[in-house]
């Protein structure tokens, strides 16, 4: 059987239609956020098999094959291949209404040229069909990324990763450019083990860290080594925003752990606290637009932690809201003029319009959207989450100053999201132009499409 996914997916009335196909379809791509090895783009290797390229790394689809019972040795185990491919595609072919069922069946049909459906019938037939189109067809990362028309990614980086990697990727001359975010993360994390080997890496590329102005001043040092390097944006990851505390009570937390000491909970939260509101002052002394992710309540399984590590698919939705630390802590650097541009990534649903009305209170005219609520991100990132999404982003704030989507991917072959992300928001639009309860001037709606595609991210990051 062949793909459901027709010329019209996701766009359900005419108007919807000449939205995407009239303006949104051929605009380039700006992926300003996501996790893709920059190694792997410089080395530009041809793929050996479709399951390389397709799920190696991609705890997205882990996920979706622990929930369908798949034994783990057919997910991150020594099953071959072609085995786990199977499996996975065994898991997909059930999977309705998942954003996975929509997504893989997209990539399979932008990248492979395949339009067999993805199941247990078909699996063989598609093993072989992809690895036949990756011999023949020379399947690079740089050709993926060409083919999708991105011109810029940002990579999320830790501030002592090697930058001599994005300086060898310009010079190869690639018609897109692939940029690191800055992060702290594994610096600002001073509960997790082996936190004192993570501060010597960037003692290394610096100075001796003493002091909480020593950490500082080497991550000043290492942020201009960034932008060296063409950085225009960071990213800071919490389960909550936190209080802003002291750099003294911060100072006794370093101090604690960098002699052997273990930090409470509430010593952690100090110290995030504190690097997260420090950071955004720099970021906004260097005009560095910082992206917020906050509700994510990682590593619940202790088990796999242990086994995999991070990153594997073990996370969930916090809880948490954090709104009033949240108001406190843009209120203060917003005294201190040492506001940057943010977007703020909510991952827990019953916090969109609290945080899209705090955005809204700190708005000026250093840049159109100043303050964003970003996409539906990670759990939310799916059909139902960017429907709500666009409802609370209109209800609440301006649609036509919205930077749009990104991948959050580790996949090369996750660049189709933001054509479904393009298809929704086209149809989101034509309903309403269909029901009467927006202009009709089809020129100027698409010129907000094509602003929300790509220009708006462009401007806000400074990319040329």
């Amino acid at each position: 059987m062949s793909t459901y996914i027709k010329d019209n997916f996701l766009l359900t009335n005419k108007t919807a239609e000449k939205l995407y196909f009239g303006y949104a379809k051929d605009m380039p791509i700006f992926d300003y956020h996501c996790h893709l090895p920059e190694k792997q783009i410089l080395e530009n290797k041809t793929f050996n098999d479709v399951y390389e390229v397709w799920l190696a790394g991609d705890h997205y689809k882990w996920r979706l094959m622990r929930n369908y019972g798949v034994n783990e040795e057919y997910i991150t185990g020594n099953k071959s291949n072609k085995e786990k491919f199977i499996a996975y595609c065994t898991a997909l072919g059930t999977a309705f209404g998942n954003p996975l069922y929509h997504w893989s069946q997209v990539e399979l049909k932008e990248f492979f040229n395949c339009e067999l459906e993805i199941n247990a019938e078909n699996a063989e037939l598609i093993w072989d069909w992809c690895n036949e189109y990756i011999r023949l067809n020379n399947v690079t990362p740089q050709r993926l990324i060409e083919q999708s028309n991105v011109t810029h990614i940002f990579t999320t980086n830790e501030v002592f990763d090697d930058l001599s990697t994005f300086t060898k990727i310009a010079e190869k001359g690639y018609k897109f450019k692939v940029i690191p975010a800055f992060r702290g993360d594994k610096i600002m994390n001073v509960d997790a083990v082996g936190y004192c080997d993570q501060l010597a890496k960037l003692e290394a590329l610096t100075q001796p860290i003493n002091s909480i102005d020593d950490l500082m001043t080497a991550l000043e040092t290492r942020l201009q080594a960034f932008i060296a390097v063409g950085t225009t944006a960071s990213d800071i990851s919490v389960e909550r925003v936190y209080p802003v505390p002291t750099a003294d009570e911060a100072n006794a937390v370093l101090c604690k752990v960098k002699a052997g000491g273990v930090p409470t909970e509430t010593e952690a939260e100090i110290f995030k606290g504190y690097l997260t509101y420090a950071l955004m002052k720099m970021y906004a002394r260097y005009n560095i637009s910082t992206e917020l992710h906050v509700g994510a309540m990682r590593n619940n399984n202790t088990q796999m932690l242990k086994k995999l590590g991070l990153d594997t698919g073990y996370d969930s939705i916090s809880d948490e809201n954090s709104i009033k630390t949240m108001s406190r802590l843009f209120d203060k650097l917003n005294d201190e003029n040492l506001l940057p541009k943010t977007i703020v990534f909510n991952l827990n649903p019953k916090m969109n319009a609290e945080i899209m009305t705090l955005i809204g209170a700190f708005q000026s005219d250093e840049a159109r959207g100043k303050m964003q609520y970003g996409p539906a991100w990670w759990f939310l990132d799916n059909k139902v989450g960017m429907e709500k999404h666009l409802l609370d982003l209109t209800a609440t704030g301006h649609i036509a100053a919205f930077v749009g989507m990104l991948t959050d991917s580790r996949s090369l072959l996750s660049y189709p999201r933001h054509h479904y992300f393009r298809r929704i928001l086209c149809n989101y639009l034509g309903s309403m132009m269909e029901k009467g309860e927006m202009t009709q001037n089809e020129a100027l709606v698409g010129k907000v499409v094509q602003d929300i595609c790509y220009h708006n991210s462009i401007a806000y990051f400074r990319m040329k």
